[in-house]
């Protein structure tokens, strides 16, 4: 298997292991990814995801070239299904999952593992962790969604100085520009990565599915469009055990319950 999945109360951590491979996603790799993000959604005891590469040189190098030179023989029917669709479907899976997925970056992640980090909600690097977009030295753009993603995340020319030269960047500059969340030691960032789904975890699931449904929703639509996806996402809340049980809590605190 090159995909690991170990639980631990409220928490999975999802771990792609092709060190040998530098964790590049062949195939086989994306779909059983896939697959365990559906197995998780479907589990109720699990309230958070956290997503790892073995070892310590690379969380992932990306896609599997070998694989995708194949797709790409075969002509641009199959590559697109091959490679963009399959692409496209796990990096959206991820940025639409309904429980926070905290991407811990252990190592560099280039083309395909610099767009999961993209597309995850929350990210922590290790700070020798590198982050680049070397598609275009393959002659190609960014096929998971990067060309999309990074630019609205980091801002069009920040994007595309790292989409046009394919420079890698190191894990202090990623966290400047908003690639992830922080820069931890090494030996701290899958502690870190736990305490940071914690965090969240002490919430309610359904706010906190509701909050990431929001911002993921909205983060992209013009500003009235947004307001009423926001407007929806509450809505969706008022019923709940989470809003009944929390304005208890802040009422009997007050003293005015």
């Amino acid at each position: 298997m090159t995909i690991h999945v170990e639980r631990n109360d409220h928490l999975a951590t999802i771990t792609i292991d092709r060190e040998p491979k530098l964790n590049a996603l062949d195939y086989p790799a994306v779909d059983a990814l896939l697959a365990a993000l559906d197995r998780l959604d479907a589990d109720d005891a699990v309230r958070a995801v956290v997503l790892t590469g073995a070892g310590r040189r690379a969380f992932s190098a990306g896609a599997d070239i070998p694989s995708l030179a194949a797709s790409v023989a075969g002509g641009t029917e199959r590559a697109l299904r091959e490679i963009v669709r399959r692409g496209h479907a796990l990096t959206r899976r991820i940025e639409e999952f309904p429980k926070p997925v905290i991407v811990a970056v252990n190592g560099l992640a280039y083309g395909a593992g610099c767009e999961i980090v993209e597309a995850a909600p929350l990210a922590l690097a290790a700070d020798h962790a590198t982050f680049a977009k070397p598609e275009i030295t393959l002659g190609f753009p960014p096929p998971f969604g990067g060309s999309q993603r990074l630019p609205r995340h980091v801002g069009r020319k920040r994007g595309l100085e790292m989409i046009l030269t394919g420079d890698p960047i190191p894990a202090a500059r990623a966290a400047e520009i908003g690639l992830v969340n922080a820069v931890v030691p090494a030996a701290d960032l899958l502690g870190a990565a736990r305490d940071l789904a914690g965090r969240i975890t002490r919430h309610a699931p359904t706010a906190v599915a509701a909050c990431l449904r929001s911002v993921t929703r909205g983060i992209n639509l013009p500003i009235d469009e947004g307001l009423a996806v926001e407007a929806a996402c509450f809505a969706a809340t008022v019923p709940t055990d989470g809003v009944r049980d929390g304005l208890r809590r802040f009422l009997d605190r007050s003293g005015r319950a």
